[in-house]
């Protein structure tokens, strides 16, 4: 027996809204459509949905959402649209309404940060409530960004004393020894997406004051090795290329009123054949912990171009078809 067909209208405030909700030249609106049966016209001051009942509902939902978005001030991008009708077909697009209001800190030109997936918002509220907090996930998810976000916020605000950044020296294939320069000049192409993030949010001369006055420190995770770090938020980046014994040693320098933060994605370890990643170990032996949070990313939460996430899917089904 098929699905009942019916159909909804959904008022306009004005002609410009449609244009928002619909894209530039209707390229929202052919996204959608290319994966709905339902027919989508825009008429006069409403949009009107014709089709199978469940994905009418969806797509009533899905436009419903977006056209509070717009109403907020919000600029829709593809990314956005993509993610909203990913959520519709579950009829979960009204959580978007929260995640857009949640901002964590601004850049430093004003720009107001906030968390751009469910996933992200997850991992924001999780960081917020545990000491030790593990972000694991694909590249382009945000989990570096965010957790370096938090930090400055929690500097602002008092909370923590200094930001410590930190990342195994292990690359595809490169080894320090062989790169130009004294130690710092050769750390620094590693360190170099955690200067990206803190020159977001603080902007390059904030940066620069503030490792002038120890209030940052960006360091190999060899530096980590004997100390203890109190009233600090310490974020290790690229977990996966530490050995379990690095994991530990770096686990445990954890000081009073401190924060720790581990990022890493299972799927790129650089590590040498027959070595075991900390990442992975550490998940297993604390899995268990209460008190630590660990986050898993989806290719859902991709929030870089949308082809990044269509790649990261076709190698993710090409390993499960792997004997």
């Amino acid at each position: 027996m098929s699905e009942q067909q019916i159909s909804v209208t959904i008022p306009l405030q004005s002609a410009a809204e449609g244009l928002a909700l619909f894209g530039p030249q209707d390229k929202f609106l052919r996204l959608i459509e290319k994966d709905a049966i339902s027919l989508i016209r825009s008429r006069e001051a409403e949009i009107f949905i014709e089709g199978p009942e469940k994905e009418v509902r969806s797509l009533e939902q899905l436009f419903e959402t977006l056209q509070q978005l717009v109403r907020s001030g919000l600029q829709l991008s593809e990314r956005d649209v993509r993610y909203a009708w990913e959520l519709a077909r579950e009829m979960k697009a009204d959580a978007l309404l929260a995640l857009f209001k949640g901002e964590i800190t601004t850049t430093y030109r004003g720009k107001p940060i906030v968390p751009k997936t469910l996933g992200q918002r997850h991992y924001v509220t999780t960081i917020r409530k545990k000491d030790i907090v593990f972000g694991i996930g694909p590249a382009g998810t945000g989990k570096t960004y965010l957790a370096v976000v938090l930090a400055v916020a929690a500097l602002k605000e008092g909370r923590v004393k200094r930001i410590l950044l930190t990342r195994p020296a292990v690359e595809a294939g490169e080894n320090l020894g062989f790169l130009p320069g004294d130690l710092q000049e050769k750390v620094d192409p590693y360190l170099r997406p955690l200067y990206d993030a803190l020159n977001d949010v603080l902007g390059a001369d904030g940066v620069a004051k503030a490792l002038e006055r120890g209030m940052i420190e960006i360091a190999p995770l060899a530096y980590m090795r004997g100390r203890t770090l109190d009233d600090s938020f310490i974020i290790l980046d690229e977990a996966q290329n530490t050995t379990p014994e690095q994991m530990k040693m770096f686990l445990t320098r954890l000081g009073f009123g401190s924060h720790m933060v581990i990022t890493g994605d299972v799927t790129q370890i650089d590590l040498p054949k027959g070595k075991k990643s900390g990442l992975i170990e550490a998940q297993r032996i604390l899995r268990n912990i209460e008190e630590i949070g660990i986050v898993y990313f989806s290719e859902q939460d991709v929030v870089r171009h949308a082809l990044v996430q269509k790649i990261i899917v076709a190698y993710n089904q090409d390993n499960e078809q792997q004997p």
